[in-house]
Order: C-alpha cells, then structure tokens, then sequence
C-alpha cells in the first residue's frame, strides 16, 4: 500500500498542476491577447513610423506596463518611462566623465540603483533606470533617434498600453470582489474554528484560528494594492466609470473586514486563554459557541452577496445578511449567556467589535450597530 501510494503521489501532483495551469491559461486569453496586440503593434509604431531600428524598448514596455500585476498601470506606464529617460540621461553623463568598461559599468549601475532607490520606491522605476544606463555604457547609441530613443519607444509602449487599459478594461470590481469573498470565508472558518475550540474545550483549535486569522493579512494587502488599481480604471475608463461608486463601496468594505479580522485574533487570543483557564462554565460555554456558529453563518452569507456584481448593498440580500448579525448582536449580554466570571466576561466583551465591524462590512450604519448592542 506504501509502494502505491508512493507511486500515485507524484501523479497526482502533476495532475493538480496541469489542471492550475489550464485554469490560469484559460483565465489569461484576453490579458495574453491584449499585450501580444500592444507589443507588436508599439514595435511597428516605433519602427515604421519613427523610424527607429530595431526598437525592442517599444515592445518590451508595453509587456511590463500591462504585465499581470494587479498595481496601477498608469503607475507603471510611468516608472517605465520616467526610468528609461533618467535612466540614459545618467548613463550619457556618467559615460562622458568616466567612459566605458566593466568597472565604470559597475560604478553606473550602482549610482543609478541608488539615485532610483532616493527618488521613488517602485520596483519598475528602479530595474528601467539601472537597465538604461548600463545598456548606454556598455552599448552604442542607436543610430536612429539619438541616445533618448530608446526613451520615446518605452513612451510608445506605455501610450499603447494605457489605450488598452482605459478602451479595453477588466471590469474594475472582479478581482476585488473575488479578494473580499476569500477574506470572508477566511474569517467564517476563523469563527467556526473558534465555536468548535469552546465546544471540544481545545485551546490548540483556537490558537489555530489565530495564526489563521494572522494569515490573511497579506490577503488584505493584495486586495488593497487591486483597488488602487480598480480606482485608476474606474476614474478614467470611459467604459465602467459609472462604477466608481462600487469600487468605492468595496474599498469601504475592505476596512471593516480588516478590522473584525483584527479583532478576532484579539478574540481567538483570549479565547485560548479563557479555555486553558477554565473560566466559562457550561452554560457559557454552550452559548458563545452557538452564537460564534451563527456570526460564522452571517458571514459565509455576506461572502456569497459581495462576489455577486448583481446584488447591490440596499439589496433583499445584503438585508438578510444584516438581519442575521443584528440578530446575533443583541445576544452579546455576559448575564444572559450565563456568564458570570470576570474572564468569561472579557471574551463576550472582545467579540461585540467583532460584530459591530461585521454589521458595517454588511452596510449597517456604525451607530446604528453599535446601538444593536445590549447595554452593559
């Protein structure tokens, strides 16, 4: 049996592989199609009708501009751009006082990552400076356009690029929907996590809902690095910018759900306090459990109407999700969960921000939520 399962593991891996990869490739036709389309079409822009030799810079900053990064591309249209002129500018001046060779390559290359690093922090802008001005010290000028033409093919690659991305846009809300429905499960399973460490008294399952809800951090960031983006598309495509108003929406949503992520690792970290302790009784015990099942259904409701571009935050959908919160938000009394212990306390006490942050993920006004809350 151990030979089999031996034998079977390295097939099985390849298959989930392939099946990745045809998902991604299946996923990337159109973005493929669009930077194949640019990069062609800058080279023969650049050659034939500027006349320059052989103008890969065209091509090549058209791929990075649009690439499949989820930052700004307008941002990156510029750190090409920017990079490859002061780029050349540095390398022309470095060369004229120090003259070509590997040891003045170096001393160029060294100089213009250091002049990048002090002018601005993109990647981009740093590679496309250091590049440049290597490229002018170990490389004659070309013989069409002067040394800046590379500078002018980087500019027809990235106006090609931006031609794209403002007439032919990804819908600015998918990705960031797509983000915010994993966030939200993550968070669900984090709550049921949470009810089944109260219900098994297992403080490891709740320390294990903490490093999950610690986990999802770099999730948040991703997201927010793609809405800088959805914003850029929203602002000036002419195509979805009657969606400016959702992406707003979504980027609003963001922040409530970072901070009940938040507080549920103040929340699982207590917990697991509370249960190595023995601090809630039975009683106790049986009713943040059950509410913790209940927020984690909520959740999984509110992940479901936030991915669905055609539900909209006054929906009958996003009220039910609010309904569902608000129901488990007036539970959140330590007396009447039986709750008597100042540690019990404390863990009833952590989850009502939790809630209050659910409740204006889901559109609730923060008064109001916070007005849902029993009196303490």
């Amino acid at each position: 049996m151990a030979r089999i399962s031996g034998a079977t593991a390295p097939a099985r891996f390849i298959t989930t592989r392939a099946r990745l990869g045809l998902r991604r490739s299946a996923m990337s036709v159109v973005p493929a199609i669009q930077m194949t389309v640019c990069a062609v079409g800058a080279y023969f822009v650049a050659e034939h009708v500027l006349g320059h030799v052989g103008p890969l810079f065209a091509a090549t900053s058209a791929l990075i501009a649009l690439g499949f990064s989820r930052e700004p591309r307008l941002r990156r249209v510029l750190e090409v751009g920017l990079g490859c002129t002061l780029g050349i500018a540095v390398g022309d001046l470095l060369l004229h006082w120090l003259g070509s060779g590997i040891w003045q390559a170096a001393v160029v290359v060294f100089c213009s990552i250091m002049l990048a690093r002090f002018l601005d922090s993109g990647v981009i802008f740093t590679t496309q400076l250091a590049l440049q001005s290597l490229l002018v010290v170990l490389l004659p000028a070309p013989a069409a356009g002067g040394p800046f033409g590379r500078s002018l093919d980087a500019v027809v690659g990235g106006c090609f690029a931006l031609a794209v991305t403002f007439l032919v846009p990804r819908d600015p809300r998918r990705e960031p929907q797509s983000d915010l429905r994993k966030l939200l499960q993550v968070l669900a399973t984090v709550l049921r996590e949470c009810a089944s460490a109260l219900s098994y008294s297992d403080a490891t399952v709740a320390w294990h809902a903490l490093v999950r809800a610690r986990g999802a951090q770099p999730l948040v960031d991703q997201m927010r690095s793609t809405l800088r983006g959805s914003t850029e598309i929203a602002n000036l495509s002419p195509v979805y910018r009657r969606h400016r108003s959702e992406v707003g929406t979504l980027a609003d949503t963001l922040e409530a759900v970072d901070l009940a992520l938040r507080s549920s690792r103040v929340f699982a970290r207590r917990l697991t306090s509370a249960i190595n302790n023995s601090a809630l009784s039975d009683a106790g015990t049986a009713a943040i459990s059950e509410v913790l099942g209940e927020a984690a259904d909520a959740v999984e409701q509110l992940a479901a109407v936030v991915s669905d571009p055609r539900v909209g935050p006054g929906s009958v959908h996003f009220l039910a999700v609010r309904r569902a919160l608000a129901a488990v938000a007036i539970q959140l009394h330590p007396s009447s969960m039986g709750i008597v212990r100042t540690e019990g306390e404390t863990v009833v006490m952590l989850l009502r921000p939790l809630l209050v942050d659910l409740m204006e993920a889901a559109g609730t006004d923060p008064a109001e939520a916070r007005a849902l809350l029993p009196t303490v």
